[in-house]
């Protein structure tokens, strides 16, 4: 399973992997219970997980890169529902992560789509065509 394809839905939880797309909405399959269906574009949003940034006290980052940054530390994941435990974790894993901005919210979702990630074995990198076009 390749980063490149994978997608959040707006009202539903957890990722998904994109299989196909119409015109008119996306067929996917849950991550979590590996399902696959029809979601339709009229009544969710799609958010690739490449093209998603997040605020730092520089400048804005890809996801990724957090994602590379919690598989490289040795801090113990927080419980996804303990928001002050989550804002710890993230001061030590991404200390430039601009607190201000960058909701709690965010942030337990960044660790239930880090649990999700390592559970499915996806490899945190952006795919080729992104790094050619950010040298170029």
């Amino acid at each position: 399973m390749e980063y490149s394809k994978l997608i959040s839905i707006t009202g539903l939880p957890g990722l998904f992997e994109m299989l196909g797309s119409k015109t008119d909405g996306a067929i996917v399959r849950s991550l979590d219970d590996k399902t696959t269906k029809f979601v339709s574009s009229r009544v969710h949003n799609f958010s690739h997980l490449e093209s998603i940034e997040v605020y730092t006290v520089r400048e804005n980052v890809n996801l990724v890169e957090v994602f590379q940054a919690m598989e490289k530390s040795k801090e113990k994941l927080p419980a996804e529902n303990d928001a002050k435990a989550v804002k710890t974790y993230f001061e030590k894993v991404y200390a430039d992560m601009d607190f201000d901005r960058v909701y709690a919210s965010d942030m337990k979702k960044m660790v239930k789509w880090f649990n999700i990630l390592k559970a499915n074995q996806v490899e945190l990198k952006l795919s080729e065509e992104e790094t050619e076009e950010g040298e170029a």
